[in-house]
């Protein structure tokens, strides 16, 4: 007598377990806390919505890409929020690391990527590797994890993330904002759009102090057409408040002073507006000869109507 044969139950939920693959997270909790804090009308709630962002991200790994976090750090100089962040993230399962704050901001930075890279040496069954923040920093550790054949996901809220730290993650990257609640994202679209109302205000304020004597130029602008989006305007009123006293504005300086109030650029981006700007007739690019090398020069058309709209002094 032939025996049937035994039959098996499909437990849908142990294949899924069986096929998860391993992550680790990164949170640079202090660039969260603090991009966030200044959008909320209600300053408690940030680390309310900072702790929903953690639990979401950990949420979506699972449910999108079958990621199963078994590594979550945290990073901050705890010590200066005014609340008990270490405590919250504990309950949550996170491992917070106080890192005391410097000048420059960038203790955080280094230790996360120090914790990043043992992970990477004594870890080998970590196949994905989170980190959340924006900082153009990352890159160097982010470029190394994928030369050893890691997945990188970076989240982060659009505005507050390097360009060149996205494009480095290219698809990996999360907009941070599509994982919050509808509460939490009404919140914050109030915070923005109250956030941009007193930009105007600073900057009108701004524009009165601006009444600067216009250098003397002998350029030439052939062609001028007013500019016609926002990024190349805030290039413009950053050249301006910088070098608006300048005859001549050295390339490399300006674009310095862009990386730092446009991180969301990329490299690339930041220098085609110049581009869009010389284009314009709001600036003429000029090489110069030196020793031992050529640099190049920026001019101002005081002529422009952006240029008049931004200096009253023009």
């Amino acid at each position: 007598m032939i025996s049937a044969s035994p039959t098996f139950a499909f437990d849908e939920s142990s294949l899924s377990r069986q096929s998860a693959s391993y992550a680790a997270v990164f949170i640079d909790f202090e660039n969260v806390y603090y991009h966030l804090r200044p959008l909320l009308v209600d300053e408690d709630r940030t680390q309310d919505i900072s702790l929903e962002l953690i639990r979401a991200i950990r949420t979506f790994l699972s449910t999108e890409h079958h990621e199963r976090c078994i590594i979550q750090h945290a990073y901050a100089d705890f010590e200066q929020l005014e609340v008990n962040a270490q405590g919250q993230l504990y309950l949550i399962g996170i491992d917070s690391h106080n890192v005391l704050g410097t000048e420059h901001k960038n203790a955080a930075d280094m230790r996360l990527c120090i914790d990043v890279l043992e992970t990477l040496y004594t870890r080998p069954e970590i196949k994905t590797f989170i980190f959340v923040a924006g900082d153009r920093d990352y890159i160097p550790v982010i470029q190394h994890l994928k030369k050893h054949a890691k997945t990188v996901r970076a989240v982060a809220f659009e505005g507050n993330v390097s360009g060149d730290l996205r494009m480095n993650v290219g698809e990996g990257f999360i907009n941070a904002m599509s994982l919050l609640s509808k509460l939490s994202i009404s919140e914050l679209e109030v915070g923005k759009e109250r956030r941009s109302e007193n930009r105007k205000v600073e900057y009108e304020a701004v524009k009165e102090q601006r009444k600067v004597a216009i250098p003397l130029t002998t350029a030439k602008f052939e062609r001028v057409m007013r500019l016609t989006d926002e990024d190349s305007m805030i290039a413009l009123e950053i050249l301006l408040q910088h070098y608006g006293d300048k005859a001549e504005v050295w390339f490399s300086p300006f674009l310095n002073k862009m990386r730092q109030s446009m991180q969301h650029l990329a490299e690339y981006e930041r220098k085609a507006l110049i581009t869009t700007l010389a284009d314009h007739g709001a600036v003429k690019v000029e090489k110069r000869r030196a020793e031992p090398n050529d640099y190049s020069v920026l001019i101002v058309n005081w002529n422009h109507p952006d240029v008049q709209d931004l200096n009253p002094g023009a």
